[in-house]
């Protein structure tokens, strides 16, 4: 198969007919690229998993393009999907309801819970207004890191799918939260751009899923398994201390470390390898994925900024974690 890199606006034509001929494509979205296929074609679906190495209990979410088309993918929806809707859809908001039975088991492994989202790019509204709603994951290989362009996407998936809609850069970074509706407090799966505090503002208390908790069946993507990892050895350093002995200690050993860092710790770095992770929570949260690309493929030991505290950085720090194996210093 060969693969093809269209402008956004220019591919979409192509796209629709694709989708709806049972094919797959890559598209942006605000938070990371995804690989789509027909929600309510369960053999176009397989294919996800396919060209992906995906286990296929790992469930896939569904993309609409209006809150009204929720209902064509799950039933029984609460108010407080409405209430959530009303303040961050479209945006980088997943929502787990009762499933539809249009919704074929192969998108929720099995589950009878649906994973719902309204994604804001508008190439993304565009391509699930002219379709249907798409199953989508990240559009990378099982377990990598995520794709913030569509480069990222070719990188892994070439050779794999038809066609990948270019519409540039993400402009969050990683993947959206996940709430779930279904449990007896609404709970968070995965965290994400839209937090804990923002969300608990809306409907009052708000559970999470502690990390290390035991999975059964998962409602949603990020439950179960490694994600996010780099092909070489990451550590998270807690402090600037421990990133710098611990960058000295691999390159004393003949290794070829890289620091991913905020700009405020560059002139500590001196003439160390440096990637920047920019300004704040909000730059490190966007430049995250293309950082650990950039450095996985030049260098040979990744050491990440670690950070403290609620909201964007603890959404930041579950994916660090994940990219790292939970492996921390410092």
């Amino acid at each position: 198969m060969v693969t093809r890199i269209l402008d956004a606006e220019k591919g979409l034509d192509e796209a629709v007919s694709l989708l709806k001929a049972g094919e797959l494509v890559a598209f942006p979205t605000e938070t990371v690229y995804g690989l789509g296929a027909d929600a309510f074609n369960g053999d176009a679906v397989k294919k996800i998993f396919e060209a992906k190495g995906r286990p296929q209990d790992n469930p896939l979410i569904v993309h609409i393009a209006s809150v009204e088309q929720a209902a064509e993918v799950a039933r029984d929806i609460p108010d407080e999907f409405y209430i959530l809707a009303r303040e961050f859809m479209p945006g980088p908001l997943t929502v787990v309801l009762p499933k539809s039975d249009a919704v074929p088991g192969v998108v929720t492994a099995g589950g009878d819970t649906v994973a719902v989202r309204m994604p804001s790019h508008p190439v993304a509204r565009r391509l699930i207004a002219a379709s249907m709603p798409l199953a989508a994951p990240s559009a990378n290989r099982s377990k990598h890191i995520s794709p913030t362009t569509a480069r990222h996407v070719l990188d892994d998936l070439d050779g794999r799918v038809p066609l990948i809609l270019d519409g540039g850069e993400c402009g969050v970074g990683i993947e959206s939260t996940v709430l779930d509706l279904t449990s007896a407090v609404p709970t968070v799966l995965r965290p994400g751009a839209v937090t804990e505090e923002m969300i608990a503002e809306l409907l009052g208390k708000v559970g999470s899923l502690s990390p290390g908790a035991v999975i059964g069946r998962a409602k949603s993507p990020g439950m179960k398994y490694t994600h996010y990892a780099p092909s070489v050895p990451a550590v998270v350093a807690m402090s600037e201390e421990a990133a710098l002995a611990r960058y000295d200690e691999i390159a004393a050993a003949g290794g070829r470390p890289v620091l991913l860092m905020t700009e405020p710790h560059r002139a500590a770095a001196g003439g160390r390898a440096f990637i920047s992770l920019g300004e704040d929570a909000v730059d490190y949260m966007r430049l995250f994925y293309a950082a650990m690309r950039e450095a996985e493929s030049a260098r040979d030991y990744i050491i990440i900024e670690g950070l403290t505290g609620g909201g964007e950085a603890r959404s930041i720090m579950n994916r660090v974690l994940k990219s790292s194996g939970g492996n921390v210093i410092g």
